[in-house]
């Protein structure tokens, strides 16, 4: 089928994971995979890896999670999303950890354990500077209370969330992780203990090592990718994605000819104008356009004018490539080579816009 691609390189995931698995020893792994594994294909990724059934998957909605388990995971998965009354049925159904953070979702899990005699297992989510979802850190005492007069919740971790780890000043995600440590040592005090701590991401793994707890949370740097441009890859973590486009009609042309909306690119030669079957509508960043690039058989060529919905431009020059041969949009595939972190920084965003945003008619190979 003529259209963009996305090969997923499992030999790549599978180094990425052997990094993290040999500098963390035996503590236990979260892999995220939400937002369908970060454009990767959560069921891809997840496949691949459930063979270790100690890998822990997290995803944002219940949607996301029981998609995995119809798959056929069977290991420990933890939604992140607020929980709603109407799916905590499901949750118990399919064995899904649950995210408890604000005090009246302790309130609705003890009301659902009145009525049924059971609900899921429950991780407490702590607010440190997110200011997202979360327990207020001035709450814990009274959350830790409620917990001890409630022991029949099944509360087996508690984790929170950096806003800046990613960052090369990391004095705030150093206050973070000292109020995530006061939390944890009033509860230690009354005698609550948790089997799952985590408070990691990828940018604290790679930036600041005391984060690092009995769990650790991973999401870009398990797909190859680092979390920020001030943040850099000092190990071998391969890209697993390589997004590419086919070549579907070639024209030659002279100069001073338009391309693309609005006419803002005009060949200065006599050149090749190549049409890739690829748009933003299928997740290329259209903003790239200007002074952006693809890779063909090792060469770098321009982008000739504005990405359109379904196809963009390439100004080949003299070479003629072949129509049906593919070019690299970005990631590592054969002779050809374009960091994402590379075109998010140029076009002033992040890999995660770029990764998440691949879609439309974008088919998935496992390579």
């Amino acid at each position: 089928m003529i259209g963009p691609k996305a090969y997923i390189h499992l030999d790549r995931l599978k180094q990425n994971i052997s990094i993290v698995k040999n500098e963390i020893g035996d503590k236990n792994l979260m892999v995220i995979v939400k937002a369908n594994g970060y454009g990767h294909g959560a069921l891809n990724i997840s496949s691949y890896i459930d063979l270790d059934s100690n890998i822990i998957f997290a995803v944002f909605t219940i949607d996301e999670a029981i998609e995995l388990r119809k798959g056929g995971i069977k290991n420990s998965i933890l939604i992140f999303c607020r929980i709603q009354k109407e799916w905590i049925e499901l949750a118990c159904k399919y064995k899904l950890w649950i995210n408890a953070c604000d005090y009246e979702d302790l309130i609705l899990l003890s009301q659902f354990y009145d009525a049924k005699g059971y609900c899921p297992e429950i991780h407490l989510k702590f607010d440190t500077g997110m200011t997202r979802l979360g327990f207020n850190v001035t709450d814990h005492e009274k959350i830790f209370q409620f917990i001890n007069q409630n022991s029949f919740l099944n509360v087996i971790g508690i984790y929170s969330h950096f806003a800046t780890a990613d960052e090369g000043e990391l004095s705030y995600a150093e206050y973070q992780l000292s109020l995530f440590n006061d939390i944890l040592s009033k509860s230690q005090e009354l005698d609550i203990n948790f089997q799952f701590i985590h408070c990691s991401n990828s940018g604290s793994f790679l930036n600041l090592p005391s984060s690092l707890f009995n769990t650790i949370r991973v999401g870009m740097l398990i797909y190859g990718v680092s979390p920020s441009n001030e943040v850099k890859i000092n190990v071998d973590f391969k890209p697993v994605m390589s997004f590419c486009g086919p070549i579907v009609n070639i024209r030659s042309v002279g100069p001073g000819v338009q391309v693309s909306y609005g006419g803002v690119y005009e060949t200065k030669k006599n050149t090749n104008i190549g049409v890739i079957q690829t748009g933003f509508a299928d997740g290329f960043p259209r903003p790239w356009y200007k002074d952006g690039f693809i890779s063909y058989k090792g060469k770098h060529y321009s982008i000739a004018g504005r990405v359109c919905m379904d196809q963009f431009m390439v100004d080949f020059g003299d070479t003629k490539p072949n129509i049906g041969d593919e070019v690299l949009i970005f990631g590592k595939k054969d002779d050809d080579e374009i960091p994402i972190e590379l075109i998010s920084e140029k076009i002033d965003s992040t890999p995660y816009v770029l990764l998440t945003a691949i879609q439309g008619r974008t088919k998935r190979i496992i390579s």
